[in-house]
C-alpha cells in the first residue's frame, strides 16, 4: 500500500468530473485529494487525483481512467519525476504576543501573511502535504480558527509530460471550431 498520484487530461464538459469520481467510488477508492482546472486550452481540464492503494491497484485505476469516454490521457507520477505542491489559507487568532510568533514561523517556512486585523491573521502556504502539515502542527497551539487547502497539483519534471498538454496550435475547423486533441 502506498500513495499514488495520477494526473489525468479530460474533456472540459459537464459531468465528467462526476464519472470519474464515480468509477473510484465504484471501484471502493476514497480520493484524499482531488484538483480540477483548465489548462492552456480552454477545451481540456487537467486533473490530479491522489488516492492509496497497492501499485497494482493504481495501475488498474489508470486503466479504467482510459474506459471512460472524456478522458483524453492519464499518467502515474511518482515523486521522483513529479513535483506536487498543495496551497493553504490559515486563519489563526493572534494577540500582539502571538503575532510575533507566528510571523517567525512564517519567516522559517517561508509563507505569507495576507491578512492582519486586530484579532486573526490570515496566512498562505505553498509546498508538499508534508511542509503544510507540520506547518498547521505549529500553529494549532496558537489558535487555528480556519483553514482551507487546494488539494494536490503534480507536473513531470524535465521529459516527464502528458503528451497532449504539451502546447501545440490546433488547426481550425470548419466554422471556425478548434479541435479537440
Amino acid at each position: 500500500m502506498g500513495r499514488h498520484t495520477l494526473a489525468a487530461l479530460v474533456e472540459n464538459r459537464p459531468g465528467v468530473l462526476s464519472r470519474v469520481v464515480n468509477l473510484f467510488r465504484r471501484r471502493n477508492f476514497n480520493i484524499d485529494s482531488l484538483t480540477v482546472g483548465r489548462t492552456h486550452d480552454d477545451d481540456i481540464s487537467r486533473m490530479t487525483l491522489v488516492v492509496d492503494g497497492s501499485p497494482a491497484e493504481a495501475e488498474r485505476l489508470e486503466k479504467n481512467l482510459y474506459k471512460l469516454i472524456n478522458v483524453i490521457e492519464v499518467a502515474h507520477l511518482d515523486e521522483k519525476q513529479s513535483l506536487q505542491r498543495d496551497l493553504a489559507l490559515i486563519k489563526v487568532s493572534t494577540d500582539a504576543e502571538a503575532r510575533r510568533e507566528v510571523a517567525q514561523l512564517c519567516d522559517i517556512f517561508r509563507a505569507r501573511i495576507i491578512d492582519v486585523s486586530k484579532g486573526s491573521m490570515i496566512i498562505e502556504l505553498t509546498g508538499d502535504e508534508r511542509k503544510i502539515e507540520n506547518f498547521a502542527s505549529l500553529l494549532k497551539p496558537i489558535g487555528i480558527v480556519e483553514m482551507v487547502r487546494t488539494g494536490v497539483v503534480v507536473m513531470g519534471r524535465g521529459e516527464h509530460t502528458l503528451t497532449h498538454d504539451a502546447y501545440t496550435p490546433q488547426p481550425a475547423l470548419a466554422g471556425g471550431r478548434k479541435s479537440v486533441l
